[in-house]
């Protein structure tokens, strides 16, 4: 199911053997490693045989249901008995004792920590090891990544993470070849792309839905090519994929570890219980059974599970017997050959296999392994841990980005010594398929959310040195990191302090920011020393309910200010004696009008939004420079949770989502309303219960409606477990169909009770529907799409068709018996239970324009502009320099469908700089089209003095990368001019570089 891992300490027979390692084969006369890993390292095989691939594994979660530092060192046994450190130590004294054994290693961030405790001559023999091909590293992220609720710019940065560790301490040994997602709970186009994109010869994988297992071991389609974009040439994002026969299990009956209970191999004839015979036959026709279902004689047997070979012994003397008596078999007429592979030799020799296979255009979402187990609750589930994981990403990329433009300053300042390498490995621990998934237990995900908070220190460190040193000024600097219940004690009560806004985009932005304070009057000064205009409005009891004692401020100061592309601005703000005068109309409770008997509206130039006179609900939409008028009716509902029982029901889980109906239940069938109007903004407020409320918000220049939600604690006191919506239902035409992204890049079309690829019997009509939405979902007609975009993964649907709704919350009373052995009810910050809040931001527009919203919009929602406040006296950085007030790294600004997805320091001497292209073939009249980008005229904080373009992954040389190639109805991407400084990017396409640069 799941699990996690460790590391550990050099063995007695290890140091021993290290000793002798100068001698072993495959080294060079003085020591040297003379590598002859990867495809040369592969066994034999008997063309005329059926060639069964032993893979010698573990699976080594980080963090499930212990702590990633518990299952390191094998802490809390009761728990689980898993110590991944006893696993490594293991392995390697088996590995140096017969180099015919084989083993593979996947999760970068236990080994990291079991190769820092070994001793250098430990080292050297793992070396050779990796060397020889015989400790193969498969994957290489720092943790085997969830595919469902994760960003891809997260997914990017933790492999990179991986690669980088196994580039520096391997070699070319140790880059992985083969991708290996064995547990995480369905898989995602863009994960495959980004995987062919990293260099990827092919991918495997342990789960999909069970009937469409079924199908493929019918049709002989359990392995296939994956086209994994719409927009990318082919076959540059194609990808070779297959799934594991047995999930990643041994066959039945044939696990010899310390944690099975399989009889082991007895080869003894002078004893009674002498079964070699037996196990031969039994081996022989498991091989066979399993043969029929894929194309070539070829098979893969994955020996392992999770956390095993903690004594590897176990193993590896009954896959000796095993391997020697099967093959003895052949003597005797017997055609199976068996030996110890990894699983990027089974793919060379599918790859030699010269065969045509079949093309997957679509996903492998969602995942049942049942007619009643729908994985899509984890598409939800700890919602806070989710935004704090996204937060988190939006943290280091400003960290990463401060880190290249202060260069040396950032990481030794009048601050301390600031890092992000922390941040680094917490978000790579955190993008586990059992971290931000939320399918850990409590304990765990407090973990995970306490190794994030120290990530953040010492980037706050670093942000602090960096900002300070680029606008030559050092003030205290408060980081206020929780301005979504208004809460920042540091200028609740003071008169005077700045803002220094920094925004990580290659393109400027207006950003409105809501500070709490005690004042009831206030002057904004721009960088330029110009008056701002600003609004003070109370802070809402909706927020007062939710901040506890962690808060004091009666109102929220709001003024909107513009802020350059990779730069910062800073504002001023001090305190009048005066009072001000706040502008508010106060609605007391549904069904009330204005003194002219209007309905209720808030609008701006760009959109208005009206209310329902009778329930105060939202009742339309208006889109008023394209003449567009949508219906819509916006409110929360709630799935009664199933109970279950282990032997005849299946409960709503951490993984699984299964209501007792298909019709959720309103919340309330009214809201109590009051609308507050300002020259900023105008906004309703709405209570809908005494745990469930909402702002609809609109900001004088944007062109979407916020929706800003606050859920719980959910009550369960009825001993019902409850599954909240927000549903948006609309009178448009879908014929069943909508649309969900792919990690928050690509777009995929969904059809309900329907899947591409395979025949569906749909058993669950509301879960069975439920994609992952990572950033946005949309309906649409002919002419109108609707469109909303999330602040982290929940997960979404159309159940009916002109409407969408997306799970917020979910509070549940039964574990849903898949491991995790717990359920999700979460206990909030006081034990009552767990209070969320987040936004949505949604859009109307015609469906040839939406994309140019939603695309822009996603963008700077993952990279949002940071506050930091200034408190206290000012000093210069430098003696007798003024301060900088605005800065901005770039010369220009990057055309709109370019992103800057990463720029972050390397090593001392270079920086990784990714650029993408963010829209689609098709998407856009405007910027759909191939977009060059000169890097010579880009920056302006430092001078570019080389480039080397490079793999996605920074693993390799762009032009060093050759993958296996496969036959399918395939196109061949087409050549492209190529130039050190002017970079073309095609829809979808993102390139790495690997640059040099020098600072003026």
């Amino acid at each position: 199911m799941s699990a996690a891992g460790g590391g550990g300490c050099t063995s007695p027979l290890l140091s021993l053997l290290s000793l002798l390692c100068l001698l072993c084969p495959g080294t060079l006369g003085d020591g040297e490693p003379n590598p002859s890993c990867g495809y040369k390292a592969c066994p034999a095989v008997n063309p005329k045989m059926l060639n069964v691939h032993l893979v010698p594994h573990t699976h080594d979660d980080v963090g499930w249901l212990k702590t990633v530092d518990q299952y390191y060192y094998g802490g809390r046994m009761e728990i689980q008995r898993a110590g991944v450190q006893y696993i490594l130590d293991s392995v390697i004294d088996q590995l140096q004792a017969d180099p015919s054994k084989r083993f593979i290693y996947v999760e970068i961030a236990f080994f990291y920590r079991w190769w820092k405790q070994q001793t250098e001559a430990a080292k050297k023999v793992v070396t050779q090891l990796v060397n020889e091909g015989r400790l193969e590293f498969v994957n290489g992220g720092w943790s085997m990544n969830d595919e469902a609720t994760t960003h891809y710019s997260s997914i990017i940065d933790q492999m990179t993470l991986g690669f980088q560790f196994l580039n520096d301490t391997f070699g070319e040994c140790g880059r992985p070849r083969v991708a290996w997602h064995i547990d995480p709970f369905g898989h995602s186009r863009e994960q495959a792309s980004l995987f062919a994109q990293m260099g990827f010869d092919g991918f495997f994988f342990g789960r999909l839905d069970y009937q469409d297992k079924s199908a493929r071991e019918y049709s002989r389609e359990m392995e296939l090519v994956w086209r994994a974009s719409a927009s990318l040439p082919q076959p540059s994002a194609d990808l070779f994929t297959g799934v594991l026969p047995n999930g990643y299990n041994p066959p039945l009956m044939l696990c010899w570890d310390v944690l099975c209970s399989d009889e082991p191999i007895k080869d003894d004839k002078d004893l009674d219980e002498y079964n070699v015979d037996n196990v031969v036959s039994y081996f022989l026709q498991t091989a066979h059974d399993q043969a029929k279902h894929y194309k070539t004689n070829h098979i893969i047997m994955t020996m392992g599970s999770d956390f095993q070979y903690q004594d590897a012994n176990m193993w590896y003397k009954n896959l000796d017997k095993l391997i020697k008596y099967v093959n003895a078999a052949q003597t005797f007429g017997g055609d199976v050959n068996v030996f110890y592979s990894t699983p990027s030799c089974y793919l060379y020799e599918l790859n030699k296999a010269n065969l045509t296979w079949s093309v997957k255009t679509d996903d492998f979402f969602p995942y049942a392994d049942g007619p009643h187990q729908f994985w899509t609750g984890f598409y939800t589930s700890r919602p806070a841990l989710k935004r704090y994981e996204r937060m988190s990403n939006n943290f280091l990329q400003i960290c990463n980005q401060l880190e290249v433009l202060a260069s040396a300053p950032a990481r030794h300042g009048p601050y301390g010594e600031g890092n992000s390498a922390v941040l680094k490995r917490a978000m790579g621990v955190a993008q586990h398929h059992d971290a931000v998934s939320g399918t850990e237990k409590q304990h765990v995900a407090d973990d995970y959310a306490k190794r994030l908070a120290k990530g953040w220190d010492g980037c706050q460190v670093l942000i602090s040195n960096a900002l300070s040193y680029l606008s030559r000024s050092k003030q205290d600097f408060a980081f206020c990191n929780n301005l979504n219940i208004s809460v920042c004690p540091y200028i609740e009560e003071i008169s005077n302090f700045t803002v220094t806004l920094y925004n990580p985009l290659a393109r400027s932005v207006r950003t409105y920011l809501r500070l709490p304070v005690n004042g009831t009057n206030y002057i904004v000064t721009d960088p330029e020393g110009s008056s701002v205009l600003n609004q003070l409005v109370p802070v809402s009891n909706f927020t007062v309910a939710v901040r506890q004692d962690r808060g004091f401020a009666v109102n929220e100061l709001v003024f909107e200010a513009w802020v350059p592309p990779l730069g910062f601005s800073t504002y001023r703000v001090s305190r009048k004696p005066a009072d001000s005068v706040i502008h508010r109309v106060v609605w007391p409770s549904a069904g009330y009008q204005d003194g002219d008997g209007e309905v209720m509206v808030i609008e701006n130039d760009y959109v208005r939004v009206l209310f329902d006179k009778i329930t105060g609900l939202i009742s339309a939409i208006e889109n008023r420079h394209k003449n567009l008028s949508l219906p819509i009716a916006q409110s929360f509902y709630w799935y009664s949770a199933n109970a279950g029982d282990r032997l005849s029901s299946q409960a709503s889980g951490a993984y699984i989502f299964r209501p007792n109906n298909d019709m959720p239940a309103a919340l309330a069938k009214e809201a109590t309303v009051y609308k507050v109007e300002t020259e900023l903004f105008q906004e309703v407020y709405q209570n809908f219960t005494p745990w469930c409320s909402q702002v609809v918000r609109l900001y004088k220049k944007q062109k979407f409606v916020e929706l800003e939600w606050t859920v719980g604690p959910i009550p369960v006191n009825d001993l019902i477990g409850k599954e909240i919506i927000s549903r948006f239902d609309t009178p448009l035409n879908t014929a069943g169909i909508f649309y969900t992204d792919s990690n928050g890049r690509e777009i995929l079309k969904r059809r309900r009770n329907y899947r591409p690829t395979w025949q569906l019997n749909q058993t669950e009509p509301v879960a069975g529907n439920y994609y992952p939405v990572n950033s946005r979902i949309y309906v649409k007609d002919e002419r109108n799409q609707l469109t909303v975009l999330t602040d982290r993964s929940q997960g979404g649907s159309s159940v009916t068709d002109g409407s969408l709704e997306l799970m917020v919350h979910r509070r549940l009373l039964h574990d849903d018996h898949r491991g995790l052995d717990e359920p999700l009810s979460e206990p909030g910050y006081d034990g009552t239970g767990l209070v969320v809040r987040g936004k949505h931001l949604v859009f109307l527009d015609t469906v040839d324009d939406s994309a140019e919203l939603h695309r822009m919009q996603a963008e700077a929602e993952i990279m949002a502009t940071l506050a930091i406040v200034g408190v206290g006296p000012e000093a210069p950085y430098y003696h007798s320099q003024p301060r900088i007030t605005e800065f901005t790294a770039l010369k220009e600004e990057l055309p709109h469908n370019i992103h800057l997805l990463s720029l972050a320091q390397w090593d001392n001497e270079t920086v990784v700089l990714r650029l993408e292209h963010q829209f689609e073939v098709g998407e856009s009249q405007v910027y759909s089209k191939p977009q060059t980008v000169n890097l010579s005229r880009l920056f302006s904080a430092f001078e570019i003095q080389s480039v080397e373009e490079m793999s996605l992954g920074f693993n390799q040389q762009r032009k060093d990368m050759s993958r296996l190639t496969w036959n399918s109805v395939q196109e061949t991407e087409g050549p492209r001019p190529y130039s050190v400084y002017s970079v073309t990017l095609r829809p979808m396409e993102i390139r790495t570089f690997r640059i040099s640069v020098r600072h003026g």
